[in-house]
C-alpha cells in the first residue's frame, strides 16, 4: 500500500485549519479529468502565478484559487523548478506542489530520422527539448566532441543512429551528441562490429558505406543487395560511382539536394565526387538506418556491379554493363510514356 510523506509544518497547517479543511485543500484532487496524460514545461525562474497560468492553459487545474493558497502557505511556490512536467490522472494541490518544487521532471522523446542531413538533426532535437538549433548544429560540428568521441571532425551527424531516445527539457546540445553517439557504439559493437572485422572494414567504412545505401535504397529489402554492388566494386578496384554521393556534393556546394544527378555534375572537383575518386567518400553523407548499417556488414553474395531505377521504387540488378545499359532504356521508355 502506498503512503503519503506529510512534512511536519503541514501537519501544523492541518491542525490549524482543521484537518478536513486543511486535507481537502492539500489532498483532494485538483486536476481537471483527463483520458490519458497532460504535459507542460515550466520556463526558468516561473513565479506561482506564472505556474498557475500554465496549468491553467494547460487544462490542468480545478481550483487555481486552491492551489495558489498551498503554495503560499507551504512556500512550495516559490521553490518552483523549470523543467517539463506531465500529469496523468487525479493529482492534488500537494502532488502537483511537490513534483514542480523537487523538479521531478517527465523524460522527452526525441527521435532521431534516418537518412537526415545534420542540420535536420539539430532541429529535430532542438524542437523538442526547446535548445538553440544553431547551438545544437554547432554541438554535431563540434571539432573537440568529435575527437573525445572518436571521429573525424564534421562527421558526427552520420553517427546519429535512428532511434527514439528520452532526455530531460534543455538537456545541453553536447550531452544529447555525447549519448546518441554512445548508444551507436554500443550497437556497433552488438551488431556490426564483427561483420566489419570479416570485410576489413573500419567503423567509419561501414558508417560511410551504409549512408550511401541509406539514400540509394527505398525498400529495406534491397538494402542488402545494393551493399554487395558497391562491395564488389570496391573489391574490383572500381570507382564507387554512387549518385548519393553527387547529391551530396550539390548539398554542400549549392545549398540543396537534386533529385536527379546530370552528366555536368560528375565532372565537380571534390572529394566526395566517387565519379572522380577511387574508394569510399572521407565520410558518411548522412545518418543511416540500422538496415542500411546491417547491409553494409552483410552485403549480398552476388555477381551484381549495376543497378536502375524500375520505376516502382525498386532497382534491376546487372551483372554486365549490357544488361545495365538495356535496364536504363526501359526505364527511360517507362518515363516517356508517364508523361505522355
Amino acid at each position: 500500500m502506498r503512503t503519503t510523506y506529510v512534512p511536519a509544518f503541514l501537519v501544523l497547517l492541518l491542525a490549524g485549519l482543521g484537518t478536513g479543511v486543511g486535507g481537502a485543500l492539500l489532498f483532494a484532487p485538483n486536476t481537471a479529468p483527463y483520458d490519458g496524460s497532460r504535459d507542460f514545461v515550466l520556463p526558468e525562474d516561473a513565479t506561482l502565478e506564472q505556474a498557475i497560468d500554465t496549468l491553467q492553459t494547460e487544462h490542468v487545474l480545478v481550483s487555481p484559487a486552491t492551489f495558489r493558497f498551498v503554495g503560499r502557505m507551504t512556500g512550495w511556490g516559490a521553490q518552483l523548478k523549470a523543467g517539463h512536467y506531465d500529469v496523468e490522472g487525479a493529482r492534488s494541490n500537494y502532488h502537483l506542489l511537490d513534483m514542480l518544487r523537487r523538479g521531478l521532471q517527465t523524460p522527452i522523446r526525441v527521435t532521431i530520422p534516418p537518412g537526415s542531413r545534420s542540420s535536420h538533426i539539430a532541429h529535430a532535437v532542438a524542437r523538442r527539448l526547446k535548445l538553440d538549433s544553431a547551438a545544437a548544429h554547432a554541438a554535431l560540428r563540434d571539432t573537440a566532441l568529435a575527437r573525445e568521441l572518436g571521429t573525424a571532425p564534421g562527421r558526427l551527424f552520420g553517427y546519429m543512429l535512428p532511434e527514439t531516445y528520452e532526455f530531460y527539457w534543455q538537456t545541453p546540445a553536447r550531452t544529447v551528441v555525447r549519448r546518441i553517439k554512445e548508444s551507436f557504439d554500443r550497437y556497433y559493437a552488438q551488431h556490426l562490429k564483427a561483420g566489419a572485422d570479416s570485410l576489413g572494414f573500419t567503423k567509419q567504412e561501414v558508417v560511410t558505406l551504409a549512408s550511401i545505401v541509406e539514400w540509394e535504397a527505398i525498400h529495406d529489402a534491397e538494402k542488402p543487395t545494393i551493399a554487395g554492388v558497391y562491395v564488389n566494386r570496391l573489391r574490383e578496384g572500381w570507382h564507387l560511382q554512387a549518385d548519393p554521393t553527387i547529391q551530396y556534393v550539390l548539398l554542400q556546394t549549392e545549398g540543396e539536394r537534386t533529385g536527379r544527378v546530370l552528366y555536368r555534375d560528375l565532372e565537380i572537383d571534390h572529394p566526395y565526387n566517387t565519379y572522380k575518386n577511387s574508394g569510399l567518400p572521407p565520410g558518411p553523407i548522412t545518418n543511416p538506418s540500422p538496415t542500411s548499417l546491417r547491409a553494409a556488414v552483410a552485403p549480398g553474395q552476388h555477381e551484381y556491379f549495376y543497378f536502375a531505377a524500375d520505376g516502382s521504387g525498386g532497382h534491376t540488378f546487372s551483372r554486365t554493363l549490357r544488361e545495365h545499359n538495356r535496364a536504363a532504356e526501359e526505364y527511360h521508355r517507362m518515363l516517356d510514356k508517364r508523361r505522355k
